[in-house]
């Protein structure tokens, strides 16, 4: 779907990214308000995977009528370099002049009058997912619990559970999450909640590569 209808957009991979970057950014202070999505706050659409990523969504994208900002929001996975050079070849067709480098603090770069932002999960910097970016914000004080959680996957791990390596993340927190008071949230909602701490200075890159790229 084009941004037809919308002047500000997010393009996310998962459902789980649709739903945790409302809570986070309303946890930072700026209201979620249904009636400002797509206008104030940007409307999120998720596709489902990666493998959406290509020249046609991004120049169609681009092109929607209306649009002030478009931002694309994926994970680094395994490899960040990589992504990083499957988004940028994605961007050429429709940005000749496209950044040969991402920046730490996130892309925002300036089309015909729109403003279009990347963000590689979970810091632009090193590999990851989205639970790895979430990770930042367990709160200091739990630092002991994280790390035990960390080493009681690591051994379950060894003993033949059968997570794939690229899910390690996701097994870390939600270990962690199901000592919680209460046990076992969803990560929207532990952020909603105040589990994880949403104004964790770790959380802050993000939070202001948001408020740039939508003039928040």
């Amino acid at each position: 779907m084009a941004s037809k209808y919308y002047s500000k957009k997010l393009i996310v991979e998962g459902d789980q990214d649709k739903r945790v970057i409302p809570e986070l950014i309303e946890a930072n202070g700026i209201p979620w308000l249904k009636r400002e999505i797509g206008k104030k706050v940007p409307y999120i659409e998720s596709f489902g995977s990666d493998e959406f990523i290509d020249a046609d969504i991004i120049s169609t994208e681009l092109k929607a009528s209306g649009l002030t900002a478009l931002g694309l929001i994926v994970d680094a996975d395994h490899d960040l370099s990589a992504r990083w050079t499957s988004i940028r070849n994605a961007c050429l067709k429709s940005i000749p002049d496209f950044p040969e480098q991402l920046p730490e603090t996130g892309l925002i770069y300036s089309i015909g009058g729109i403003k279009f932002g990347v963000w590689i999960m979970p810091d632009n910097q090193k590999c990851g997912i989205l639970e790895t970016f979430l990770a930042y914000m367990i709160p200091d004080e739990n630092e002991p619990f994280w790390q035990y959680a960390q080493e009681v996957v690591t051994e379950a791990k060894h003993r033949g559970a059968p997570f794939i390596d690229a899910h390690l993340d996701k097994a870390n927190i939600y270990t962690w999450l199901a000592w919680q008071n209460p046990p076992g949230r969803q990560l929207h909602n532990a952020i909603m909640e105040r589990i994880l701490n949403p104004q964790h200075p770790q959380a802050q890159p993000f939070m202001t590569w948001f408020k740039n790229l939508y003039d928040l």
